[in-house]
């Protein structure tokens, strides 16, 4: 079957990649519009939440889409965004925002996306079927629900300055989300912010004094706030570095699934076997050195964008070189100050209201890896690996501590209740008997890690 778009003929087969080209440079440029809009909501979310810089983000969200691409032989349409999961990280490191701390929790990140190198490496010499076998959705389920309810509590605190402001944006998400069409259902978290924003602003809520200090066009890098800034800074803390990378790095062993999910989905979408080609070896590479890049600059972790599939699903389109036209205009966006600081002013409740569906929806990911995935509770071996994940990690998170620490000379090393649940979860699989999960690469299937907020038709709906 052929479809004619112009003058151009595209054949529609087993595996439909549309080439955008045919559509005219207009068309092209709507459609690119289309996807970093998209991407938006979330992905600025997470510098708001955590203290980061919004430019930032935005040039590395771009600049890391683009590197994952060519690693990956431009043939993926990924999105590469700030990821949700590492909020309890940076939350554990710099529980305020701290300035003089991002810069450790980022290091953290880093360390964390050279993990993905490690995985990869592991997938191309033995294959996904067999190191699958070691991160079942019995250990990363439990994982996943840990890290939504141990930021639970910022949610409620941000909501409490104003409730009102809070419960807008969360009904717009809401409806947005239940009864929305086309691109209003694709982006409720951009539509809760601009409606509660808006509302605040009414109220008088805000003060949009920096805004108008702010230049129209500016650096997106602050180089005080980057990891190179602590070794160079001549105040390093080797300590909290290394708590840093023992808190934050496991959190990889997580997100590393979300990824595998994501390029599931993805394959699915476009009608295209992503794991065996280009492979999850690349595909795991160009995330992993995304990470580790955006991070070292001050920048959130990226990650594997489920709203940008739900946009393919949309509009048909999965010429990847649109995905790479979002990411330049992602980059130019970070050149203006002003913008980023129209984000920066935005109310504490609204914060609270979006991320309290966030972080509820998490948590409820998980819930819901373990139970598509069909994680058999009968056997006493996975419920002691369940059990011991979410009692440990969110246990030692709301003691009075918050981590188990012991010293090593003059160090102290402190563990999360995150980085002690997930070792002892991926320990007690490899060692106890039952190991019965089955990752199939030649038929992808999703494995229903997803920390993003993902409309369209997922794989088990299709």
């Amino acid at each position: 079957m052929e479809r004619t778009m112009g003058r151009e003929k595209i054949k529609i087969g087993e595996h439909p990649i549309y080439d955008a080209t045919a559509l005219g440079a207009p068309k092209m440029l709507v459609l690119g519009i289309q996807h970093m809009f998209a991407m938006f909501g979330a992905t600025v979310l997470v510098p708001v939440l955590t203290g980061l810089s919004v430019s930032t983000t935005l040039l590395f969200a771009g600049l890391g889409t683009l590197l994952f691409h060519l690693i990956s032989k431009k043939k993926v349409p990924a999105f590469l965004g700030s990821s949700f999961a590492f909020l309890a990280g940076y939350a554990a490191i710099a529980p305020n925002g701290e300035a003089e701390l991002l810069p450790y929790a980022c290091f953290g990140v880093a360390v964390a996306g050279m993990i993905y190198l490690i995985l990869a490496g592991l997938f191309k010499a033995f294959g996904a079927n067999k190191v699958m076998r070691y991160f079942p959705p019995v250990v990363t389920g439990p994982i996943i629900i840990a890290i939504g309810l141990n930021l639970s509590q910022s949610a409620i605190d941000n909501c409490a300055t104003h409730w009102w402001v809070a419960l807008v944006a969360i009904a717009i998400i809401v409806i947005c989300n239940i009864w929305g069409k086309g691109m209003i259902k694709i982006i409720p978290i951009i539509m809760g912010v601009v409606g509660s924003y808006i509302a605040a602003a009414i109220a008088g809520l805000i003060d949009f004094t920096p805004v108008a200090e702010a230049a129209w066009i500016g650096l997106p890098i602050d180089y005080s706030r980057t990891v190179f800034a602590i070794f160079t800074g001549g105040n390093l803390d080797p300590s909290l570095l290394i708590t840093s990378v023992i808190t934050i790095a496991p959190i990889a062993f997580a997100t590393m699934m979300e990824h595998i999910g994501d390029i599931s989905a993805i394959s699915s979408t476009v009608g295209k076997n992503f794991i065996k080609d280009p492979g999850l070896h690349r595909t795991l590479t160009g995330d992993g050195l995304a990470t580790t890049m955006a991070s070292l600059f001050g920048a959130p972790a990226n990650t594997t964008y489920g709203e940008n599939t739900g946009v393919l699903t949309l509009t048909k389109v999965f010429d990847p070189k649109v995905i790479r036209l979002a990411a330049c205009f992602a980059v130019i966006l970070s050149f203006c100050p002003k913008f980023a600081a129209i984000i920066e002013v935005m109310p504490a409740a609204t914060m609270g209201g979006i991320s309290l569906v966030l972080y509820g929806m998490i948590s409820a990911v998980g819930v819901r890896n373990v139970v598509e995935t069909k994680v058999d509770f009968s056997k006493s071996r996975n419920v002691i690996i369940a059990a011991l994940i979410l009692v440990l990690s969110i246990g030692i998170n709301y003691s009075a501590a918050g981590s188990v620490g012991f010293s090593i000379g003059s160090v102290t090393l402190s563990f999360s209740g995150l980085a002690v649940g997930s070792f002892v979860g991926i320990v007690l699989n490899a060692i106890l008997p039952g190991k019965d999960y089955k990752f199939e690469n030649e038929t992808p299937n999703e494995t229903g890690v997803d920390f993003e907020i993902v409309q369209g038709r997922t794989l088990s709906e299709k």
